[in-house]
């Protein structure tokens, strides 16, 4: 019998980089991360939403700091990946989160304004922060990637092409670079939330989003976005060592549900 072998589960004096954390399921991904005792840099579109988390974070006791970050920008993504690495002496995993909300019809005036900017922003973006990463994440015992995609790369909505093409490119970028990336030692696993109180479905009445879950998801719920959270805080556990190219719902069992 082999002997057992205590893996860690502690992210402890790691850092984290999170796009998109200025609200919702990134905002909660850097409030998760920081209550474990990571480093965690919060980027996102504008100042003030990521000085107010990073401020948040302090406030509890953790440790972070807040760059501005238009990750359509290739040149802002390079930038403020260095800058992170240098202020926290290392750069361990990569949270890809950030994302928009738009819907567009095929035949509609707009499509390809909204087409373009879905992938600038949802999927091309993500290889080009991991690429800037790489020198870091190479560097790290515990090089950890996460992107967020969404239950629309698993079945979609009309009139949501540009999103969940983006969205669908999300899991085959993660598991092309899961194979790339294994013999290396980094992971890089995908999360689809479906249905979570975030700031794309606030606009949703609490009616109808009481009609939608209990129709569509095993739980008759929708989901908080620390529940996201957590699960990519286990994604990116030293002890999570042996996961990697996988797609997981966290859905409330929408996915699961034939009728």
């Amino acid at each position: 019998m082999s002997e057992f072998k205590q893996l860690s589960r502690s992210v402890k004096g790691l850092t984290v980089l999170v796009t998109g954390a200025a609200s919702g399921m990134g905002r909660a991904t850097a409030l998760v991360f920081a209550a474990e005792g990571a480093n965690v840099a919060v980027t996102d579109l504008t100042a003030e939403g990521t000085q107010a988390v990073a401020e948040e974070i302090k406030a509890r006791g953790g440790t972070a700091k807040a760059w501005t970050l238009d990750v359509a920008r290739p040149d802002d993504i390079i930038k403020v990946v260095n800058e992170a690495a240098a202020a926290f002496g290392s750069l361990d995993i990569i949270i890809n989160n950030a994302g928009l909300s738009l819907r567009a019809a095929i035949d509609a005036d707009g499509y390809e304004a909204a087409w373009d900017k879905a992938l600038a922003v949802m999927l091309t973006a993500h290889p080009r922060i991991i690429r800037a990463a790489l020198p870091h994440l190479r560097k790290s015992k515990n090089p950890r990637i996460v992107n967020i995609a969404s239950t629309e790369a698993l079945g979609a909505t009309a009139t949501n092409s540009p999103y969940a093409a983006a969205k669908g490119g999300v899991t085959s970028l993660t598991r092309a670079l899961a194979v790339e990336l294994g013999r290396e030692g980094i992971t890089v696993n995908c999360i689809c939330p479906g249905p979570i109180r975030s700031a794309i479905t606030e606009r949703i009445s609490e009616e109808h989003k009481t009609i939608y879950a209990k129709r569509r998801t095993a739980l008759g719920r929708y989901g908080d976005p620390e529940e996201v959270a957590h699960m990519t805080l286990s994604l990116c556990l030293p002890a999570a060592s042996f996961l990697t190219g996988a797609v997981i719902p966290v859905d409330g069992g929408l996915m699961a549900r034939n009728a």
